[in-house]
């Protein structure tokens, strides 16, 4: 492999002009396709096999209207709760409060998207006191695809009903809007530019990793758009996609960036430079990026469509990322020539500038001390990882929202008032197409259900006009991610009622389906992804060793991550240094997305590091001074490109949203953790305490195993360092 990358590196710096105009080519080409080809997106949310979204669909075919079209899956249209309150010791039977209600329920009947409105109904959505009370909007379509002025309106109508002195707060999906693109992908790219100058000390050096990174990601997510218009695709999966394919791709261009200047300084030859950066540190680009797109692919095991669409759309990023680094980027070094080396300039021609120091040292002192650097790092992230066994999972709901927030206000006023049950109600429905008898069936289900604990109330069954199918609403007395209620959940679900198929549905048991069907698919998603990876790693290294090593390191990094994220968002510590308002239960996708996406982060800087102590190795270096020199060569590339993810991921903290907050938090924990604790100090450390241990493989296995040559052992044969010409002409 390396002598190929070799020859495509110096084909690319050779014919530079022909790879730039091919890569514009391809740009043009998909913004177009993004202009013409694309389609609308969908935030259609299904498992296959989850009881709740079977019984939503049942439900909506047996009680959709005469005439109207069968849909593709179970679809929850928008509704809006609007939460009435009367300041305390009052009630709304005041003239002018009823007043106020009527006027905005009125305003709302029959406006543009409203399908039905259901005013306060006295002993069922008017609490005992009369204080509170809610009335329940539903609308003509999904929240996503609601028109801005149907939200504007609403909120307008209920801004007027507050000047009455009414509270009003407003519950539901209604408000919930497609995220916008903030500032934060900009202020991502200022950071990662002025890490990238520090690094470099050259603008056009830190220029360049920024150009290929934004060309990768415009193409990649411009196809993804595209693609919405042939296949099913979530709102935030272009967002994912550049957000992982802007960081991989300035890793892998400051990767090859950093060898191509270090064998400028060698071969003084420019095009030399290219074909053996690309040959050396090209190939652990390729296996870094076959990494990362294994994790990113490997959602589909999970079995949730949407999580499959956004891996599979950012692992395609990450593969663009990994064919202009390998092509686009020795075509820019052609052009930018010696401007690309900044500093280093005066030197090409002279005696080799000593390489920064900082990270000679570090190596130094961490195999000099590998005991106890081991001993302390491992200990460390031992104890971290405890809290993580007080990790507790569940879906986003607006019990952990900002307590300023109006869906906060309504979820807190109609727990108040009626209990929090009534912020989760459990709809049954039952398929009585098998029951000798459907209206016997219908009245053992319903005496069934009221003879369970954790009720406030249940509705009386409403069948179809078919008769096949039965509806019964019930009212648990605990909130909607209260483990009873999952017990109730269950326990309805396994009633014996002869010939009755029994769903239950509602927010809360979908929310039930969604965490077990994640919790279950973690451990086959581990298995198959690291068990893909550490064969990877196995034809990379060419050890038993390190594959393994590298794993175990991440297991830490998840350990510590996790503690962290369960003592900030579940138990509080230092909530206030990020303006966390509440805490509560971690969001269930977290484990799933933080796995595959730091699995592939840390299997990046894992190669990036190893390869070049291999690579020092194999050419005759005792093994403790091969691990100096790759933390020598390789700590200031793994140093700016963690501290790039670090800063973009924490730029999410920032936010209100809680949620947001947990995911920028653990990404940015997780990276951080791994960059710098497992694979700068206990990667080192162990590799040099293992010494040629940690190279070993079986002789029948190094046999048999392909020979892909990353460390370009090959490539130094075949193609001799050339001798440093006396002289450089001025450019």
């Amino acid at each position: 492999m390396a002598n190929l990358l070799y020859r495509l590196g110096r084909f690319s710096f050779r014919k530079r002009w022909a790879v730039l105009g091919v890569w514009i080519l391809v740009l043009i080409a998909s913004g177009a396709a993004m202009q013409t080809l694309s389609g609308p997106t969908s935030d259609t949310f299904s498992i296959p096999g989850a009881e709740s979204l079977d019984a939503l669909e049942l439900q909506q075919e047996r009680f959709a209207p005469e005439g109207a079209a069968a849909s593709d899956g179970p679809n929850l249209p928008a509704s809006a709760q609007i939460v009435f309150a009367a300041p305390v010791g009052e009630t709304l039977q005041a003239p002018e409060r009823q007043q106020a209600i009527q006027a905005l329920l009125g305003a709302l009947d029959g406006a543009d998207e409203v399908a039905s409105v259901i005013p306060p109904i006295p002993g069922q959505t008017v609490s005992p006191d009369g204080r509170i009370a809610f009335a329940q909007v539903t609308y003509t379509t999904q929240s996503i695809d609601l028109e801005e002025s149907t939200r504007e309106h609403l909120l307008e109508v209920v801004e007027t009903a507050r000047t009455s002195g009414l509270q009003v707060e407003i519950g539901g999906d209604v408000l919930q809007t497609i995220p916008e693109q903030s500032a934060t992908e900009a202020i991502g790219i200022l950071i990662a530019a002025l890490v990238l100058f520090i690094t470099l000390r050259s603008l056009v050096s830190a220029g360049l990793p920024l150009a290929t990174g934004m060309l990768g990601v415009a193409i990649g997510v411009a196809l993804i758009t595209a693609a919405t218009g042939f296949i099913e695709l979530s709102s935030a999966t272009p967002t994912l996609a550049l957000m992982l394919g802007l960081a991989v791709a300035i890793d892998y261009a400051l990767f090859i960036l950093t060898r191509y200047r270090f064998e400028y300084r060698e071969t003084g030859d420019g095009e030399e430079a290219a074909g053996r950066a690309v040959g050396t540190a090209g190939s652990a680009v390729v296996f870094a990026g076959l990494t990362v797109i294994i994790a990113l692919a490997g959602l589909s095991i999970v079995n949730i469509p949407f999580l499959t669409a956004m891996g599979l759309a950012a692992a395609f990023t990450v593969g663009i990322a990994v064919l202009i680094a390998l092509t686009l980027l020795p075509a820019l070094f052609g052009f930018a020539g010696k401007r690309a080396l900044g500093r280093m300039r005066a030197n090409v021609t002279g005696t080799v500038q000593r390489p920064p120091a900082a990270g000679e040292r570090w190596g130094r002192f961490v195999t000099r001390n590998r005991v106890v650097v081991l001993i302390v790092a491992i200990v460390g992230l031992g104890i971290a990882s405890i809290p993580t066994l007080q990790l507790e999972l569940a879906f986003p709901s607006p019990a952990t929202a900002s307590p300023e927030s109006t869906e906060r206000k309504a979820y807190d006023l109609v727990s108040e008032g009626f209990g929090p049950g009534f912020n989760g109600a459990l709809i049954i429905v039952a398929d009585l197409t098998g029951a000798p008898d459907r209206e016997a069936a219908t009245a053992e289900l319903g005496a069934g259900i009221a003879a369970l604990d954790g009720i406030v109330a249940v509705t009386p069954a409403m069948t179809n006009t078919a008769g096949d199918t039965a509806i019964i609403q019930v009212i648990p007395t605990t909130g909607p991610s209260d483990l009873e209620t999952e017990r109730l959940v269950n326990e309805i679900r396994d009633l014996p009622v002869e010939g009755v198929w029994i769903g239950v549905t509602g927010l809360a048991a979908i929310q039930f389906d969604v965490s077990e069907g994640l919790s279950d698919a973690l451990l086959p998603y581990l298995a198959v992804v690291v068990g893909l990876a550490l064969i990877l790693l196995l034809l990379v290294f060419r050890s038993i060793i390190v594959p393994l090593k590298a794993t175990a390191g991440f297991l830490l990094t998840i350990g510590a991550t996790f503690g962290a994220v369960v003592a900030v968002f579940q138990w509080g510590w230092a909530a206030e240094l990020i303006n966390l308002q509440a805490t509560g239960p971690v969001m269930s996708m977290l484990p799933i997305f933080m796995i595959g996406i730091v699995f592939g982060l840390a299997m990046d800087y894992q190669v990036f590091l190893v390869t070049r102590m291999r690579e020092e190795y194999v050419h005759g270096a005792k093994p403790t001074e091969a691990v100096v020199v790759g933390v020598k060569h390789g700590a200031r590339v793994v140093t700016a490109a963690a501290l790039i993810m670090i800063s973009v991921f924490a730029g999410f903290i920032l936010g209100d949203d809680p949620i947001i907050k947990s995911i920028g938090f653990a990404m940015a924990i997780g990276v951080a953790i791994d960059a710098f604790v497992v694979r700068m100090t206990i990667v080192p450390a162990f590799m040099s305490l293992v010494g040629r241990a940690g190279w070993w493989i079986p002789r029948w296995l190094d046999r048999i195993l392909p020979n892909v040559d990353v460390e370009g052992e090959r490539l130094r044969k075949s193609h001799p360092v050339p001798a440093r010409p006396v002289e450089q002409p001025a450019e």
